[in-house]
């Protein structure tokens, strides 16, 4: 093949198996691609290409050798930059991190390097994945490569637009609200929140740490189950990693749905829908139903709190994981008069507005006087969303609904209406309150932009999630579509 960056990361395997290419060959093409398209996509933040060329070098090794070789051993891929790595910096595109680098690996990162798998680099983000269009980046913002002055999404839109760009064979974001999954619907690629727990959390930047999860961007879900696996299991770094066994995650991959049962849940239709997100959703229902699926009307009736319960919880932890940050103990440090005066320097000037904003907004929901009128509802709100996917779950296999409202908005287009951006996430953030699976796969296009389509599963059954996401992938075909850039 003339352009390995073509090729998936299941394709890759097997050429790098059969000695067709070598890992320092795919390397170079993603690199050499890196450099063609990163001035106007601007996916990366740290490129590390002497690393990923050495580990490169030593996978071929390996792969030579026949010693160990495992999925991704070879394969390049990217990081979002609020994954810990020591060697290259961990900046979560802050200002109050610019340079930092850690002394540790997250779990999700030592997995993938004792795989043998290779860093191409670290992915822009919204600052410590705060936003929905990654334009909250303190190093500027991510393109989508769709279109022209569109965004990629957020907060993993650096991810989304690198595999969507073919500047990765596979890259890693984080989920809090639907930052893994509303990008990829953007970008027209497959993204996979796993179920809470399923993946450490050691080493991942926190923002909200019950809602939090790390998943992958692919091409494909043959893919997505590929590195869900790589990185799945239990970790004793992290006390809310389930000691949970791990599939194959491809055990339910089958040409068709028959016997299966997809909820269609009413509360997912709302005002302001586009009418080709709508259309495209509508055909993708068919296209369920021509495999086999049985649609069933479900109800989620506490859908419409979940924004309102999410921009209480996740504020409020962000508030007290983002304490952290004072210039004491490790990142930027601006001198002040004294003690406080350098807090408030380092703060003030190290955080972006929009993660100024949200910590105020979690430090009153938390405040004395309003914690019980706040955080605490919010809790029992978040419980009966959770209820509500319980109680679907047991008649439905799985619930299918769009991923977002609209397709890939403009640039500058929200930045002043945070209500706006916000809703951006209507539809993917009831899958976090509830701890459960969530996937978005390619469903179409309106206007030239990507659509994307997402489907929910009950806890730890990733397995039935990406059979159903599998089936509908290669039946609607969508996933061959390339970006334009």
């Amino acid at each position: 093949m003339s352009d390995l960056t073509l090729l998936t990361a299941a394709e890759s395997r097997r050429a790098l198996d059969a000695r067709e290419i070598s890992s320092v060959e795919l390397t170079n093409a993603y690199l050499d691609r890196i450099d063609a398209v990163e001035p106007k996509i601007h996916s990366y933040l740290h490129v590390m290409t002497d690393i990923a060329l050495a580990q490169a070098a030593a996978a071929d090794t390996r792969i030579a050798a026949g010693d160990d070789v495992r999925d991704l051993t070879g394969v390049p891929v990217a990081l979002k930059d609020i994954l810990c790595t020591t060697d290259a910096p961990t900046t979560a595109a802050s200002k109050i991190l610019e340079g930092y680098v850690s002394p540790y690996d997250a779990t999700v990162v030592a997995k993938l390097r004792e795989q043998g798998a290779v860093f191409l680099g670290k992915t822009n983000t919204d600052e410590f994945a705060m936003g929905s269009s990654t334009e909250n980046s303190a190093f500027g913002p991510t393109l989508n490569p769709w279109g022209e002055n569109r965004v990629p999404g957020g907060s993993s839109g650096g991810s989304a637009a690198a595999v969507a760009a073919r500047e990765a064979v596979i890259s890693l974001g984080s989920d809090t609200g639907g930052s893994i999954r509303q990008p990829a619907g953007f970008c027209g690629i497959v993204g996979l929140k796993p179920t809470y727990g399923r993946v450490s959390r050691f080493g991942l930047l926190p923002f909200a740490s019950s809602l939090d999860q790390i998943g992958p961007f692919t091409r494909t879900v043959e893919d997505t189950a590929i590195m869900l696996r790589s990185i799945a299991g239990q970790d004793r770094m992290d006390s809310t990693s389930a000691p949970i066994d791990v599939p194959s995650f491809t055990e339910k991959f089958g040409s068709d749905l028959k016997g299966i049962k997809i909820g269609v849940a009413k509360e997912y239709s709302v005002d302001g829908m586009e009418t080709g997100v709508d259309a495209a959703m509508q055909a993708a229902l068919k296209q369920l139903q021509d495999l086999g699926a049985e649609l069933v009307e479900v109800s989620l009736p506490h859908t419409e709190y979940a924004l309102a319960t999410y921009y209480i919880t996740a504020p409020a932890e962000a508030s007290a994981n983002l304490a952290r940050y004072d210039g004491v103990r490790f990142g930027n440090r601006i001198e002040g008069d004294d003690l406080i005066d350098t807090y408030m320097r380092t703060r003030g000037q190290g955080f972006g507005p929009e993660v100024k904003r949200r910590i105020m907004l979690g430090t009153y929901a938390l405040s004395s006087g309003y914690y019980d009128a706040y955080y605490v509802k919010a809790q029992k709100v978040r419980t009966l969303i959770k209820q509500d996917f319980d109680t679907a779950f047991e008649t439905v296999d799985a619930i299918v609904a769009p991923t977002s409202p609209t397709v890939a908005f403009e640039m500058g287009s929200r930045t002043d209406d945070p209500y706006a951006m916000y809703l951006a996430d209507v539809f993917t953030i009831p899958a976090n309150m509830a701890g459960i699976p969530g996937i978005s796969v390619p469903a179409g296009f309106s206007d030239g932009l990507p659509v994307g389509m997402q489907f929910f599963a009950k806890a730890f059954d990733e397995s039935t999630l990406l059979g159903i996401a599998h089936a509908y992938e290669q039946a609607a075909g969508f996933y061959k579509e390339l970006a334009t850039v």
